[in-house]
Formats: structure tokens, sequence, C-alpha cells
């Protein structure tokens, strides 16, 4: 069965075109700049990489170049439609209800619609892109995968925040998490190294966005970030946990709105907040290399910080096995790597400097002396979304 798997941000379309009987990535690619004049389709066929411009000014016509691309003779992918078996879609926000992934229907799309409050950024887009392709592939079935479902085996103790019960009960506010896919993938292929079930993982999923999460037995107990993905350690641009008092505060004296503090939490913090270098974490790297301040400030707080999580996340899963690093940054930082493996050694968590020397690659780069393995994890969350899309599709579910 050949999948389709999309990913639609705010103003972007990522798609993979992947053969599931045959394991094999047929097409990958990235529509930016969707509903503007200059769009732009980045395509990799088989390592053959081709941009194209294009208009596309909203999800239907991003979503029918697509295609029409995916079944263009020269490409050699597909002949008609009815070729592609399913479409599975990333979701970020599923509330509550959705604890799994699931076959997409009205009723699926009314309850993805009712989480919009929980991630206004997000599920809009997602919406639309599934809206856009049931009016091109109406038969197809499709699939939705929640970033939030992994999550939902948390503990209540673990996602209740300490505010007014009715928060909870009215709104829902609770801690929910993020990158549900990407843990969810590093954890089963853990299980499949190891060939153990009965693991207690810790996983970094490092990246613009970056997220811990303790991982006991295959299933999420705990993850750093809650409502939103603003929440846990310090990020590109997202300040991650703070003081709370923070906000009013800082309104107060700079005289902003609401929207205002939203868009200064999410997107002029954390890195970039504090270095004022580049979203960028290589450039800051550098900057850490030359000995700028700012540089060296924000790269040791945000590995003291995730050093504090992972401490914090032994406790929860009382004890570690395995640590693994996953994500852009997680995957190729090996300066982030080494950092953060530092704070862990007390623990008997060590590092092999050697092994460590490395990027993008399945590898345990843990010393013979760790008492805990450590294992980079290249994930793969478009892969996730279409397995889970297969075994449902095929009633496995």
């Amino acid at each position: 069965m050949k999948i389709l798997v999309l990913n639609c941000g705010s103003s972007s379309l990522k798609f993979q075109f992947i053969d599931m009987e045959k394991n094999e990535l047929l097409a990958k690619g990235n529509f930016e700049r969707i509903g503007g004049m200059k769009t732009t389709l980045k395509l990799n066929i088989g390592g053959k990489k081709e941009d194209i411009l294009h208009i596309a000014r909203d999800y239907d016509e991003a979503i029918s170049f697509v295609l029409e691309v995916l079944q263009r003779k020269e490409n050699n992918l597909i002949n008609d439609l009815s070729e592609i078996g399913a479409v599975g879609h990333r979701i970020v926000h599923g509330g509550e209800l959705f604890k799994n992934s699931v076959v997409i229907d009205e009723e699926v799309i009314s309850e993805i619609e009712k989480c919009t409050d929980l991630a206004p950024l997000h599920n809009p887009s997602a919406v639309a892109g599934i809206k856009a392709s049931k009016n091109i592939l109406p038969d197809v079935p499709m699939v939705a995968v929640f970033d939030t479902a992994f999550h939902q085996t948390m503990p209540s103790k673990a996602y209740i925040y300490q505010i007014p019960y009715r928060y909870y009960t009215s709104y829902k506010i609770r801690k929910y998490g993020f990158h549900g896919t990407s843990h969810k993938y590093v954890a089963e292929r853990i299980a499949e190294i190891e060939k153990r079930n009965d693991l207690k993982i810790i996983n970094c999923h490092l990246g613009q966005g970056a997220s811990v999460c303790a991982i006991k037995n295959g299933v999420s107990v705990d993850t750093s970030m809650g409502l939103t993905p603003l929440a846990g350690i310090p990020m590109a641009t997202r300040c991650g946990d703070i003081d709370p008092a923070i906000i009013p505060y800082i309104m107060k004296k700079d005289n902003l709105g609401p929207e205002d503090i939203e868009e200064i939490l999410n997107k002029q913090s954390g890195a970039w907040g504090v270095s004022g270098v580049s979203i960028d974490y290589k450039d800051i790297e550098d900057g850490y290399n030359m000995g700028d301040q700012r540089s060296i400030l924000t790269l040791e707080s945000q590995a003291y910080k995730i050093a504090q999580y992972i401490g914090s996340y032994m406790i929860t899963l009382g004890g570690l096995d395995v640590l693994t690093f996953a994500g852009g940054v997680g995957e190729n930082g090996i300066e982030t790597r080494e950092r953060i493996c530092k704070y862990l050694e007390p623990f008997g968590v060590i590092l092999d400097l050697e092994k460590n020397k490395i990027k993008g690659k399945e590898k345990c780069i843990s010393s013979d002396l760790s008492k805990v393995k450590i294992y980079i994890v290249p994930t793969n969350e478009e892969y996730m979304i279409a397995k889970e899309t297969f075994k449902l599709v095929r009633g496995e579910n």
C-alpha cells in the first residue's frame, strides 16, 4: 500500500509518499509560503532534488499540485490517484478525546476543530488540509495521527496543574505534551534494538521545538511540554518554563496586550532571545566557539535545564535504562549531547566522547563504563504516521 503523509503548517505543506509493503520512501517535499505568489515546492524523489515555483493560494491548490507531481510519468511513482491507498494527516492537538490515531470522518473533523483554542496556529491548518484532501481524493481512507495521543497515558498526577480545578473541568486546562509521534517512534525503535519492552527510557527530542519524555514499558508517563508547546525546556524561540509572574510584570512595564506577550514568549525568546545571534543553533554554536558570552550562556543554560528534566524523570521512572537523543539538534549536536551528559555523570550516565563524534546516524554512544545506554535515534515522524495509517486502514487497531 502506498500512503501519502501530509503535515499542514500555517503556510506550509510537508509530505512524504511511502510504499509500506516495500518499506520504501518514494518521494518527499515541502511546499513553502502557501497563500502567496511565490510558493515553492522543494521536491526530493529518490535523492533527486528539485525546486518548483508554483502558485498555491490555499491547501486545495497545494495538495492538487503535489498529486499532479506524483503522477508525472518522468517521476515513475504512480499512474493514477487510485494507487494511493490512504492519506495520513499529522494533527498537533487532539485534546483528551483522542487517545489513539483514528480514521477520519465528519465527526472526527468536528472534534479536531473543537481543539482549535488549544492549538490555534496548527489545528485550523490541519483541518484545511483534511478537507482539501477529501475534496480531491473522496474515496481514499484518511487517518488522523495526533501529537498529543502518545501522552494520554500520563497519570493525572503528572498532567494536572495546581490551579483551581474548575479550569480543568470547564476548559480542559492540563498538560497534554507534544512530539508524541517522535517519542513513540524512538521508544519502539529502542525496544527493537534492545529486544526488550520493559525499558525505562528518557527521550530528548531536540530541535527548533524541543521536549523531553519519560517512557516506561513503551508508554509515556510524563513529558516536558504542557497545555501548549511553549512549556518545558528552552527552545529556539520559545521560552520554556518560566515564573508565571513574569508575564503580567512585563505586560505592565511595556504596556503589552495578550497577543504581544504571546509573540514574545513564542517567537522572540529561547536561544534567539538570549543569544541575539540567530534561531539557528549552528550559528549560536559558532558564537560559543568564538567565545561570545551570550552564546555561551544560551547553550550552557539550555543544557543545564535539559539535564535537570532528565534528572527529574529518573525519579519519575524509578531509574533509567536508556537515554536517547532525537530531532535535528539531538541527532546532529555533538557538543549539545556532551554538555547535557556531563551533568549526568554522577548518576552513571557516561558518554563516550569518541563514539559521540557522529551526526544523524543511529548509534549507541555510551561508554562501556556507563550504567545507562545512550543512543542517537534519528526520528521519523512521517514514517510513524504512515505506519499508524497502514495499521488502521487494514483494521489492525
